[in-house]
């Protein structure tokens, strides 16, 4: 008989609480079903025994588990074939694997087939309960995410939007109302919140479903090239223009036109993009026959329109005609009870993208999400995940794979770590130093756009990297102190 850590039975109590989750044991031995089943019991599970692998798969078959503590050696079957077998019924099944021959070998070879974790016998029972608690959360998240998936499809057609928080509950309902209409939408949020994804999702489930979803993204493209892209021109109107070409509005007719980031465009392409909203006509560059179209357009931005408007670099006809219905995302700092449902929705994602067996993240690895105050939003939290299951060895991922500024590791401020007595004012400037200069590197040394990320003029921002000396970083490699390099302030 195998050493068992033994938990004294204690009478239930008489009004149990909510049950903390459904909890099935697959072990042939007497004893350590009866130990696992005390222990779950006392903290609140409703636990299922089963003596053989067969049994254990009938239990599975007929009713709903959030884990299954698995014992490697059973009499009928052996605990590698059926984690196999569950897998094949259930692909989503949290299972734990126990054992009193716990080798190297055996964990790695039960990760690689799909288990949630590997706990040898005589087992420890905090340990034990924390890898159950994890598990279970885990297993609550996957299924809230696939009701509230489902739930959003029979409802509306959202794909790839998760979140059941307030601020984004309320967002679902605005695209449903707008959705049908014919109406302009102005998307305003911050970088990364999901604005393309919210522009499709009007798409559609609007009557323009079954015509093209056309995305701009106007900050990235040069402002010459961009009226070519989207108006189209005609043979010889400029030197490259070699043959005629069509323009997005042309490919996009009688369907919809996402323009990100419209806040970059130039005062004369705003101007034909309001002649466009207006008489729905426009021009080939260097052409003279007016094309008459039929386009919806939805904008985005992550910029002040009307703060643009009134510094006179925003037509302000053209804002109010954008204007028609505004939906504001919420930054993912303030819907943070979103974070655990994408990051399972991550996980998933990319462990199907990498053909690697379903990616966890522990429950260590998940508290630092949560508090994390994600500058770059739900596209941070997406790379992040990529990166923490592109670099995992096993199904289990840990604190140890997340990056050192999001768990907090090697941020110590020198001024407090050192014994120089340095003064408030020298440790403050230290910090708002780092801070920033953390910033501009998320930012790929754009002040620009990290001036907008901290919702300050870019002046501001100019200022501060002036006087706390930040040298700035430029994409040839070079260096240009306190922010001034010829006639351009910008990264």
């Amino acid at each position: 008989m195998s050493e068992v850590a033994v938990i004294p039975r204690r009478s239930a109590p008489e009004s149990a609480p909510q049950s903390a989750g459904r909890i099935l044991i697959v072990d042939d031995e007497l004893e350590i079903r009866e130990s696992l089943e005390t222990l779950l019991a006392l903290e609140g599970y409703d636990v299922t025994v089963a003596g053989t692998g067969q049994e254990g798969l009938t239990q599975i078959g007929d009713h709903t588990f959030d884990v299954v503590l698995l014992d490697l050696a059973l009499p009928d079957k052996n605990g590698m074939d059926v984690l196999a077998e569950i897998r094949s019924l259930h692909p989503e099944q949290a299972v734990i694997m126990i054992t009193a021959y716990g080798t190297v070998e055996n964990a790695v070879r039960a990760m690689q087939s799909g288990a949630t974790n590997f706990v040898q016998k005589p087992w420890d029972n905090e340990k034990l309960l924390a890898d159950v608690r994890s598990a279970v959360a885990r297993q609550k998240a996957e299924e809230e995410n696939v009701q509230l998936k489902r739930a959003l499809k029979q409802r509306y057609n959202f794909d790839n939007i998760v979140g059941k928080s307030e601020p984004m509950l309320k967002i679902f309902d605005l695209v449903a109302q707008v959705a049908p209409s014919r109406s302009t939408v102005l998307l305003q949020g911050e970088s990364g919140t999901g604005k393309e994804l919210i522009a499709k999702a009007i798409h559609l489930n609007s009557s323009r479903r079954d015509r093209p979803f056309v995305p701009v993204n106007s900050g990235s493209t040069p402002p010459d090239l961009l009226e070519s892209t989207l108006f189209g021109h005609v043979k010889g109107a400029f030197t490259s223009a070699i043959a005629s070409k069509k323009g997005l509005f042309e490919v996009a007719d009688r369907g919809t036109l996402f323009l990100d980031e419209i806040g970059t465009m130039s005062m004369d392409t705003q101007s034909k993009i309001l002649r466009v909203l207006q008489d729905r006509k426009f021009m080939h560059l260097g052409g003279v026959q007016e094309i008459q179209v039929d386009v919806r357009i939805i904008a985005a931005t992550n910029v002040d329109l009307r703060q643009m408007v009134r510094e006179g670099r925003f037509r302000e006809d053209l804002f109010y005609r954008l204007n028609v219905i505004t939906v504001d995302l919420p930054p993912l700092r303030q819907r943070r009870e979103d974070i655990p449902l994408l990051v399972e929705h991550f996980l998933k994602k990319y462990s199907e993208e990498n053909d690697l067996s379903k990616r966890h993240l522990s429950t260590e690895a998940l508290r630092p999400l949560v508090s994390y105050s994600w500058p770059g939003n739900v596209r941070e939290l997406e790379n992040t995940i990529e990166r923490a299951v592109v670099l995992s060895s096993d199904a289990s991922i840990g604190i140890e794979l997340l990056p050192d500024h999001i768990v907090g590791r090697g941020n110590s401020i020198p001024a407090l770590d050192s014994a120089s007595g340095a003064s408030l004012f020298g440790i403050m400037e230290d910090c708002e130093r780092r801070i920033i200069v953390d910033m501009l590197e998320k930012c790929g040394w754009n002040q620009t756009e990290a001036a907008e990320r901290f919702h300050v003029p870019l002046s501001t921002l100019n200022q501060k990297i002036k006087r706390l000396a930040i040298e700035i970083r430029k994409k040839n490699g070079h260096r240009e102190q306190n922010g001034v390099s010829g006639d351009r302030a910008i990264g």
